[in-house]
């Protein structure tokens, strides 16, 4: 998806509630059906070099109590949406959630807001938008940008342009909630870094990382948020930059990578809006911690449960991986980015990250 083929959120809303109505006139039982959103359901689309959900789908129907309870939900929540961009207005998901306990009718309400999330990625799903399109935002996520590249950005108080390292302190310049409203304009930068954490994240910019090799350093505070691997994709895509994530070593961490490169089950209807497929993983190996002699921890049993299965998630079957994720299982170890601190503080940016990168072309 990109922001030139993106539907009109208010006429696609509008079009789903208009649906239900003219079930009704029909005399059908109102439904919506949805792709099922399991790893079962996900494939390689082999155009878009993406995972997209397959041809599995799961119907919302009022056959039933509770299916007729979901589509109630539905429809207020389009009621409230609709209403919502008309005013120009914006609210969070967790907003969303409490709002719904002043609906009139209390089984409109949500019982969680895991529900109301859901729905929101239904109504995503069906209607072609975006629920940054619908003024939806989750809360701050923090991810930051440091690195040789000046932008314009959208304010409340109009526009203003910033450079990622001149104009920004040691934290960086922070990723709005929704990046289309970022123009970039010129930039000297040779790649992308995403970087798991934040401790990584502030070795690389106090060493100087991002100025020596001209890197763009995109912290991904952990599992990153959908406006983060926003701005990855527009970074790679828009600049043609070669595009870099640099994780700890451990099941978890390599899931982090996959949602940036490949997507993720929850957002797979946005891979094509979302992921960079040409990303490639730089982060700790098992096959590091056997060479470096790294310090480690032992893996947990939710450990291994992860590791076998990443061996039958689509996203990790390539040579790399299985065999990657093979020898983590013999040697029955995980580590984290900060263990290369074991080699001194500098090794990372001195050693570390150069070597690899020059072994991957992009240096």
């Amino acid at each position: 998806m990109s922001t030139e083929d993106t539907p009109d959120p208010r006429e696609q809303l509008m079009a789903l509630a208009e649906q239900f109505y003219d079930q009704f006139e029909d005399g059908d039982v109102p439904r919506m059906q949805v792709p099922t959103r399991t790893k079962t359901n996900i494939e390689y689309d082999e155009d878009k070099h993406v995972w997209v959900y397959g041809d599995r789908t799961s119907t919302r129907t009022a056959k039933t109590v509770s299916g007729a309870e979901k589509l109630l939900k539905a429809t207020y929540t389009i009621d409230f949406l609709l209403q919502q961009i008309e005013e120009g207005r914006s609210s969070t998901l967790r907003e969303l959630y409490y709002l719904s306990e002043s609906w009139d009718l209390d089984e409109a309400q949500f019982g969680s807001q895991d529900e109301s999330n859901s729905l929101i990625e239904d109504l995503e799903i069906v209607s072609g938008a975006t629920r940054e399109d619908f003024h939806m935002r989750p809360e701050e996520s923090g991810a930051t940008i440091m690195g040789p590249l000046r932008l314009r950005e959208q304010t409340r108080r109009g526009e203003r342009e910033i450079h990622c390292q001149k104009d920004v302190g040691e934290g960086g310049y922070q990723i709005p909630n929704n990046p289309d409203t970022i123009d970039f304009l010129d930039n000297d930068a040779d790649f992308v870094l995403c970087v798991e954490t934040g401790g990584m994240r502030d070795r690389l910019v106090e060493n100087g990382f991002d100025e020596e090799y001209n890197a763009i350093v995109v912290h991904l505070k952990g599992q990153p948020a959908r406006a983060t691997r926003r701005i990855t994709k527009r970074l790679h895509d828009e600049l043609d930059l070669p595009t870099v994530v640099f994780t700890d070593g451990d099941p978890w961490s390599y899931r982090i990578y996959g949602s940036v490169a490949y997507g993720s089950i929850k957002s797979a209807h946005l891979s094509e809006y979302l992921a960079t497929p040409e990303a490639d993983f730089i982060g700790i190996r098992p096959q590091d911690i056997v060479e470096y002699d790294l310090p480690t921890d032992p893996l947990s049993d939710s450990d291994i449960n992860a590791l076998e299965s990443e061996l039958e998630d689509p996203r990790f079957q390539t040579d790399f991986w299985e065999e990657q994720i093979e020898l983590q299982l013999d040697i029955e170890k995980k580590s984290e980015q900060q263990s290369l601190a074991s080699r001194g503080l500098d090794f990372v940016t001195d050693t570390y990250l150069p070597e690899r990168l020059d072994e991957m072309g992009v240096l």
